[in-house]
């Protein structure tokens, strides 16, 4: 995150106090897609995109939200933030205030000003980064510490009931959880996870293709309902079998012909997912980037092969950049159906890689796409605390 001072002081300008700030960052999922809802694993990292929170109390028992993407503010009683969103911006800060008044803590009046550079609609986790500053936030005013974990917990609490987004723990857990230099193995059923180090001469370019199918909503309720109905095919031969993650490829070579052909499809993408995203965390640990640059690119063929979820525009991308000097993988990433691909690239390279991309990308579409330049950056973290002080 770029300009925290400034945040600071427009702060101070609205309020008349000093805050606390917090960053949160948002994300990017370097392997494991679709997995999250069959208890699999997922490695994502965090990026140098993030949220700033800028918070100092009130003693009204007002929640003042200021948002300075939107240059709106919403102002609320604290006793009046009710449980469900209106499909507003502020329905994230709100959500989160709401879960921590549902978990008893008492959250002061306050003033919050915020401002985050994670682009909007490219599938990086702008909703969860915003989430997480928040209740860091909030939580200092309440002079409460929670474990990371249980933070991400929350936050998807509040986007799953207040704002009413189905997403997994994915995004605010990396938000919470990511390291420097780190991609984050996450295991979505126990959330043990372990850190694994992306090289300090690689860079994460992020290549946003510019369209999202009008589809991907009803494609993606398909999917679940696809992946549900072969789970049970498999449940009633093996009853320990809950979700895929229980699954193994040898289930469907015994009973996959009991399933419909894109059934079995789905399956067998989500099983093979889980074991492509474990060993690139291990092929990262053993510093060995050629089997991780296989493991994308498996990756983005079962994505599109198997649980064809992908789209030419991506399939273009992917192309393009396995064609770029310094690329190490490539692959579609996010929920499918346009969106962004993940690209790997040595950092010598990523700037003639990314002018090279939109160029190609440009040629073959007629789209120029947005590139994002980042790296793997830390989780979310306080950047200055002053003493609390009120404001009337």
């Amino acid at each position: 995150m770029k300009n925290v001072s400034a945040i600071k002081e427009l702060h101070q300008e609205r309020t008349g106090a000093l805050p606390a700030l917090f960053i949160a960052p948002g994300r990017v999922n370097l392997i494991g897609e679709h997995t999250d809802y069959a208890d699999g694993f997922v490695m994502p990292a965090a990026i140098d995109f993030a949220t700033i929170a800028a918070i100092s109390p009130r003693r009204d028992g007002q929640a003042v939200i200021y948002s300075r993407n939107f240059d709106e503010t919403v102002s609320r009683p604290i006793a009046e933030v009710g449980s469900r969103g209106a499909h507003h911006w502020s329905d994230y800060p709100l959500g989160v205030l709401a879960t921590l008044l549902e978990e008893s803590i008492a959250v002061p009046g306050f003033d919050l000003t915020l401002y985050g550079d994670v682009p909007l609609g490219a599938g990086l986790s702008s909703s969860a980064s915003i989430e997480v500053a928040s209740m860091m936030a909030m939580l200092h005013l309440a002079g409460t510490s929670l474990l990371p974990e249980k933070v991400a917990q929350l936050c998807q609490r509040a986007e799953n009931d207040y704002v009413g987004a189905p997403c997994g723990i994915m995004d605010q857990f990396v938000s919470c959880c990511g390291a420097e230099d780190h991609a984050l193995l996450l295991d979505c059923r126990s959330l043990e996870y372990r850190l694994a180090p992306v090289p300090k001469h690689l860079s994460l370019v992020i290549c946003n293709s510019m369209v999202k199918h009008s589809h991907a909503g009803g494609e993606y309720i398909t999917r679940r309902a696809e992946v549900e109905e072969g789970t049970a095919i498999l449940r009633r031969h093996r009853p320990e079998v809950r979700l895929l993650r229980d699954a193994t490829m040898e289930d469907l070579q015994q009973w996959g012909h009991e399933m419909p052909p894109n059934v079995l499809k789905r399956c067998r993408h989500i099983i093979t997912e889980n074991a492509r995203t474990v060993a690139a965390a291990e092929a990262l640990e053993a510093n060995d980037l050629s089997l991780l640059g296989r493991l994308m690119a498996e990756a983005h063929a079962s994505y599109r092969d198997d649980f064809e979820a992908s789209c030419r525009e991506a399939d273009i991308l992917v192309d393009l950049a396995m064609k770029q000097p310094g690329c190490i993988g490539a692959r579609l990433t996010g929920g499918g159906f346009g969106g962004c691909t993940v690209n790997l690239v040595e950092s010598e390279r990523a700037e003639d890689f990314a002018s090279t991309m939109a160029e190609g990308y440009q040629e073959a579409t007629g789209i120029h796409p947005e590139i994002y330049l980042s790296r793997a950056s830390a989780g979310a973290h306080a950047v200055e605390e002053p003493a609390r002080a009120g404001r009337e």
